[in-house]
């Protein structure tokens, strides 16, 4: 499982990387050529596009490394850092785009060979889409969050590459201040993913809980196992692949302690089925001391509350 996660988060970052350094260079010689501020701005966001990837190949290859004597749960939440990291070079990206943009607004200058830039701007477009469905289909099979982070480059990329191809036809035309509203636009666009990306990040950090619904099956899983007559305190959280689950299982009083273990092992089983890969610790608690541990039930009931909030109704 690892080594398969390894191999296809290492293989979308390669494939970043190489996407990202040839559209770096045709898009310099376009902008050369043309002195688009949109094609600029496309280019600007290529080479913040090529660091990232550069990055996320760095940090992938540190956060699939196993767990070790000084980081016991792994090296996971590298990829956190990674996407925070990007993040940050993509507001400052975004910033000069948007300067640029209103600057030209302000400022308009014809653009030259506005035929080339559409052309690799059309080129762009076809080579980014094949990237994005890459990390998408790589993304689905690992829900690894650096190349979440590097697919949000590409997927606005996507957008630039049409909205530039959309300005230069229009400056072709006489509307010369097209160019700048469509940088301006870019940039706005840009800043907002920037912001969505950077919250996800802290919030994975952070050790934000499972989306409700892996919870909720985590719940149903773990009660349906003969002889658990329910479960409390569950907590969870995700760094990089791996999924951390931790919850107490309620049993009967006088149980063995080794058929505990037995049923603890069974729900542990269950839970791997689901989520491959999960770290799963269970504590084993008696149904006489379970009012006393939820505090009369009041964490039971709040656990309850917290998970039918992803059912309707």
């Amino acid at each position: 499982m690892k080594k398969q996660y390894a191999f296809w988060v290492e293989a979308a970052a390669w494939a970043a990387t190489a996407v990202a350094t040839t559209l770096l260079l045709a898009k310099l010689i376009a902008w050369w050529l043309t002195g688009s501020v949109s094609v600029l701005a496309s280019f600007v966001d290529s080479l913040l596009d090529l660091l990232a990837s550069l990055t996320n190949l760095i940090v992938v290859r540190y956060a699939v490394q196993p767990a070790d004597s000084e980081h016991s749960f792994g090296h996971g939440k590298a990829e956190s850092l990674a996407a925070l990291a990007q993040s940050t070079f993509i507001v400052g990206s975004a910033s000069f785009l948007l300067l640029s943009g209103l600057e030209r607004l302000f400022k308009p200058v014809p653009i030259a060979s506005p035929e080339l830039g559409v052309a690799v701007s059309a080129g762009a477009t076809v080579i980014t889409l094949g990237l994005v469905l890459f990390q998408k289909w790589v993304i689905r099979k690992t829900a690894s969050p650096a190349i979440a982070a590097d697919a949000l480059h590409y997927q606005s990329d996507l957008l630039m590459n049409i909205a530039i191809i959309v300005a230069l036809a229009l400056s072709w035309y006489g509307w010369t201040q097209a160019d700048a509203w469509f940088a301006i636009g870019i940039s706005v666009f840009i800043l907002s993913q920037a912001v969505k990306m950077a919250y996800e990040a802290v919030q994975s950090l952070l050790d934000r809980q499972l989306p409700l619904e892996e919870q909720e099956k985590i719940a149903v899983l773990s009660s349906s196992v003969v002889g658990v007559h329910g479960i409390h305190q569950l907590r969870t959280r995700q760094a990089g692949m791996t999924k951390f689950i931790q919850l107490h299982i309620e049993l009967d009083d006088e149980l063995p302690l080794v058929d505990a273990h037995t049923l603890a092992d069974a729900v542990e089983d269950r839970l791997l089925v689901a989520f491959p890969g999960a770290d799963v610790m269970i504590h084993q608690d008696p149904k006489s001391v379970v009012a006393r541990e939820t505090g009369g039930g009041k964490e039971n009931k709040s656990l309850d509350e917290r998970l039918n909030k992803s059912s309707p109704g």
